[in-house]
């Protein structure tokens, strides 16, 4: 199971916002809803999501089987 947990946890440290990440990293409402349900995304998004948090894919999901 896919965990996004630490993508919450950075985006606290970092001072980030949901709406920052719908604006400006190009992430749609809908793909947040689905990270918010740890539901699968596309590597596009995740790309997006390291670019806007300036981090790698380790620092924002874990996984667990």
């Amino acid at each position: 199971m896919v965990d996004y947990s630490p993508l919450w946890n950075i985006m606290k440290k970092k001072g980030i916002s949901q709406y920052y990440l719908m604006k400006k990293g190009g992430i749609d409402s809908k793909t947040i809803y689905n990270i918010k349900r740890n539901e699968n995304i596309t590597l596009l998004t995740l790309e997006r999501l390291c670019i806007a948090l300036d981090c790698t894919p380790d620092d924002i999901i874990s996984f667990h089987p």
